[in-house]
């Protein structure tokens, strides 16, 4: 059969891919890729010296008058060409009954497809499963990507090979990296709750002194305060001096003030003992075992730390159900309490520095607030494979002006990324505490100028 001649093959084109540095979320459409496509009514003798001209090409798109056919890489040609009886013969073939000889499984992606993926989903096709269709050689030949208009390119295998190779020695230092990180993060929390548990009972022995004896002292003024009373009733005419010496004293506002301020020192120096064991309880931070407690004292003792931060600018309401110990980690627990409440905090004092900005702010109906709010619920953990459904809720809502779902969506996915991520701050670490020391859940929602609610899922086992 005679074949009529064919216009010259138009020469490939290699695309130089992204110059920036790839990272984690890098696609392969960021890889160099080759632009070679050819009519399947081109003879074999045609692609052998279009090949043989480019020889750093790993292959060529097949279409028929335009549209995708199929691919033939540069070694499954050569493999056909190699046997000498057959040589003659598929060198006045058209490329449609060569590829019909040399059909191979082909690998096709998307161009947004991940280096990452791209790479494990190549590996599969020389999966043990499969042996009669996907061989050790398969592992050479190059994918076909798709791109969204519609073309087509081939990406040769070493340069894949090569940006897998690059990412995975980059995703094992960032992983190494973290590790180190959490290490010195643990250690330096240890040794802070090592100093501050030291420092609590320095402080605490003074306050258990001012304690113990402000039972006495009250009980003494009163007695003596009877004393007195009792020579006033007794005396029929109070010396001057005397008299004089109660009006400079003031003696009529003492014995009512009296009483008055040693109950305010009592309230201070309980106030000042529960500060002091909230930060012994924070700073535990070297516990390796879980502990049972309670949910709803560690969230009144986080309250208590931050009050100076709150004072009256800032209401909290606090809508408590009755809970069961939870097992947990305590420091770290506190810990999140503290990221998520101080969060709270910040978003409404940004927001309360802008709202006056905006037209009809009315600060009486506007009042910065808190609302934490605390359950037992059933759960559908079929998938979770955790037998019991029961769940502690924790729910931290402010009236801040929130975010947009865009901004939600973009800081949900940096909580649960595996890599390095600029969003690594404290609902980073309070995430991971969450969902990976303790098996639970981490919400955020948040609409445009209705505030932010983020809401914790604890198991209860």
């Amino acid at each position: 059969m005679l074949h009529q001649p064919h216009e010259q093959i138009s020469p490939p084109c290699l695309s130089t891919g992204s110059d920036l540095d790839l990272g984690l979320d890098s696609r392969i459409e960021e890889l160099p890729m080759y632009s070679s496509a050819v009519e399947i009514s081109f003879t074999g003798e045609e692609l052998g010296k279009y090949l043989d001209r480019y020889r750093q090409l790993p292959g060529v798109i097949l279409l028929e008058q335009g549209i995708y056919y199929g691919m033939i890489s540069r070694r499954r040609f050569l493999e056909l060409l190699i046997h000498s009886q057959s040589k003659d013969f598929f060198f006045q073939q058209p490329l449609s009954v060569i590829y019909s000889y040399a059909r191979t499984p082909i690998l096709k992606l998307p161009a947004h497809t991940h280096v990452l993926k791209a790479m494990h989903l190549a590996l599969q096709r020389c999966s043990p499963t499969d042996a009669l269709l996907r061989s050790p050689q398969a592992l050479t030949e190059p994918i076909v990507v798709q791109n969204p208009d519609n073309t087509y390119c081939l990406l040769d295998m070493q340069e894949l090979h090569l940006a897998a190779w690059l990412l995975q020695g980059i995703e094992t230092q960032i992983r190494y990296e973290r590790s180190q990180v959490q290490i010195i993060q643990n250690e330096k929390m240890a040794s802070l709750g090592r100093l501050v548990d030291g420092i609590t009972h320095e402080i605490l022995d003074p306050v258990g002194f001012i304690w113990g004896n402000l039972t006495y002292v009250s009980n003494y003024s009163q007695d003596l305060l009877k004393l007195i009373a009792a020579y006033e009733q007794d005396l029929p005419e109070i010396p001057r001096d005397i008299s004089l010496l109660k009006e400079e004293i003031e003696f009529d506002f003492l014995e009512k003030d009296l009483s008055q301020s040693l109950s305010s020192i009592k309230t201070g120096a309980e106030r000042l003992k529960k500060m002091v064991t909230s930060l012994q309880n924070f700073c535990h931070m070297d516990a390796v075992y879980q502990k049972p407690i309670d949910i709803h004292a560690c969230i009144d003792n986080i309250l208590l730390l931050i009050i100076s931060r709150v004072k009256k600018e800032i209401k909290i309401i606090k809508n408590y159900d009755i809970l069961p110990p939870v097992l947990c980690f305590p420091g770290e627990l506190y810990q999140v309490f503290m990221n998520l409440i101080s969060h709270a905090v910040d978003n409404l004092l940004d927001t309360t520095v802008k709202q006056p900005l905006y037209s009809g702010f009315q600060p009486e109906k506007n009042q910065p607030t808190i609302e934490i709010t605390t359950s037992v619920i059933s759960r559908d953990t079929t998938n979770d494979n955790i037998p019991d459904s029961r769940w502690i809720l924790i729910c931290i809502a402010d009236n801040s002006s929130g975010f947009s779902e865009e901004e939600r969506q973009k800081l949900i996915t940096s909580l649960a990324a595996r890599k390095k991520s600029e969003m690594e701050n404290s609902l980073t670490l309070s995430y991971r505490i969450i969902t990976t020391r303790h098996g639970g859940k981490f919400n955020v929602r948040s609409q445009l100028g209705k505030g932010t609610e983020i809401e914790i899922l604890l198991p209860l086992l």
